[in-house]
């Protein structure tokens, strides 16, 4: 707790990352093109299907079991695989010291924004901060509780909302929901579903 205050405290020193080098990634991610030529809406949208029963809960295997910020294999596999509804507790990411230094470390050193992987599969889901400064991406999800993103630190090729809200991967991990506010779309996420090691 005291090092997200010591973050959000020092927003003189706060800072945007630049779109330059991200305008192509940016590009597929966020504009995926229909086949008609428009640009999709987003959230991309999935029906129930993607969560149907798979040889391991909502997914074909467990989670990692070496997760990024030292979390949890049990509580990830629960939420990730065995859960439609239910998250980690409020500040649970506030929790994860590992987190929260490289929080800062990447806000001191205006470093690349940081990359998160879902827990089973390692595929990367989102990226952030992307069109706002870390001050904002933390400031953001302390007030939600949880890690909050925004439409352009999506990575669609993955990701997926289901009529309800339910955000998850295209693969079956429940990562957590999306609860637009006046900003628009944000996707309130489990940090536990997104602590996985990048694939190989």
């Amino acid at each position: 707790m005291i090092l997200v205050s010591s973050l959000i405290a020092s927003q003189s020193r706060g800072f945007a990352f630049s779109r330059s080098g991200l305008s192509s990634s940016v590009s597929r991610s966020i504009l995926k093109m229909s086949a008609s030529g428009g640009a999709q809406t987003l959230p991309i949208k999935a029906g129930e299907e993607v969560m149907s029963p798979k040889e391991h809960g909502t997914s074909e295997k467990p989670v990692q079991q070496e997760l990024r910020w030292g979390c949890d294999f049990q509580t990830a596999d629960r939420i990730c695989n065995f859960n439609r509804h239910y998250a980690e507790f409020a500040g649970y990411w506030q929790t994860k010291k590992e987190y929260l230094q490289e929080l800062m470390v990447n806000k001191e050193k205006r470093s690349e924004p940081i990359k998160y992987y879902d827990s089973v599969t390692g595929k990367l889901l989102f990226t952030a901060p992307i069109g706002r400064t870390m001050d904002e991406y933390i400031s953001e999800s302390m007030s939600h509780g949880w890690p909050s993103f925004r439409d352009e630190e999506v990575n669609w090729e993955f990701v997926r909302c289901l009529p309800d809200g339910e955000c998850v991967s295209t693969t079956g991990t429940h990562l957590g929901h999306n609860l637009p506010d006046k900003k628009g779309n944000r996707y309130c996420i489990n940090l536990v579903s997104v602590a996985g090691q990048p694939e190989a």
